[in-house]
């Protein structure tokens, strides 16, 4: 993968980005059982250092793309090729869901802690990491708390930087916002964008909010049918840095705009 340059500041959402393709999905299907087809020929790149957003009909399979981007499921027909990987395995990913999935035994230190575990990092470098991790996403301070004691934002906060703990080269979040009430989730989008311009990540976002994949993303992917396809690509043309108040922008509602008909196109057909 070639390098990716990023801006690190508390201020900027700025972020230069690679032309080189991150991933490549050619021509990707995927069954469940022996009958029931999700996904039907699946083709698309996302850049390195990029940040798509992927918007569909409830049920469509949008999440089913989710595992097959980080591992989890492998594809029935197609393949998912990533960049200096030659044996084809994902590289590092980070994964974040709707529901926290925090463990209620382990402090917010602890859970950002588990996944270093796993690994067998050691324990300097451990703590270091999370350390870094916790005040990257503005928990200083919340090292202690258990997650009864945090605020749904908070406690998706710890969740973020769990997934990012070991610095992986690939987020993938479905829905990481969804149980948010809306000023909350307002922001925790301007936190991602902060914390994407400061690290050297690739995101691939699953979203039912038109509002938030335009606000948060380079490209949205409008996905539908069945089986599913990737019906539309819209190239969201929004300088950066993004804030809330871009929203009522003319260039912000075409974007939205863009977006919202290629969906109900697909509601229609």
């Amino acid at each position: 993968m070639g390098a990716t340059h990023f801006v690190s500041a508390s201020h900027l959402q700025v972020k230069r980005m690679t032309q080189e393709p991150f991933l490549t999905v050619q021509n990707v299907s995927h069954v469940f059982g022996e009958k029931q087809q999700v996904l039907a020929n699946l083709s698309f790149a996302l850049p390195a250092g990029g940040f798509t957003a992927l918007v569909g009909p409830s049920g469509v399979g949008k999440s089913t793309l989710v595992r097959l981007l980080g591992g989890l499921l492998r594809p029935s027909t197609g393949h998912i090729h990533y960049a200096n990987q030659p044996d084809g395995q994902p590289p590092s990913v980070g994964l974040m869901f709707q529901k926290d999935n925090l463990m209620p035994w382990r402090t917010a230190y602890e859970n950002v802690r588990l996944p270093l575990e796993v690994q067998g990092v050691g324990a300097e470098r451990a703590d270091t990491a999370v350390n870094q991790m916790l005040a990257l996403v503005g928990l200083s301070g919340y090292e202690h708390n258990y997650p009864a004691q945090l605020s749904g934002g908070m406690a998706q906060r710890v969740a973020l930087a769990r997934a990012l703990v070991h610095r992986p080269a690939l987020l993938l979040l479905d829905e990481p916002f969804g149980a948010l009430d809306a000023l909350t989730r307002e922001r925790m989008g301007q936190e991602l964008l902060r914390i994407w311009a400061a690290l050297p990540v690739t995101v691939f976002m699953v979203t039912h909010s038109i509002q938030e994949a335009v606000l948060l993303a380079d490209e949205v992917m409008v996905m539908g049918g069945q089986p599913a396809t990737i019906r539309e690509r819209i190239h969201i043309q929004l300088p950066r840095p993004r804030t809330i108040g871009m929203e009522g922008s003319v260039q912000f509602q075409k974007c939205a705009g863009a977006v919202r008909q290629a969906i109900e196109a697909i509601n229609g057909a």
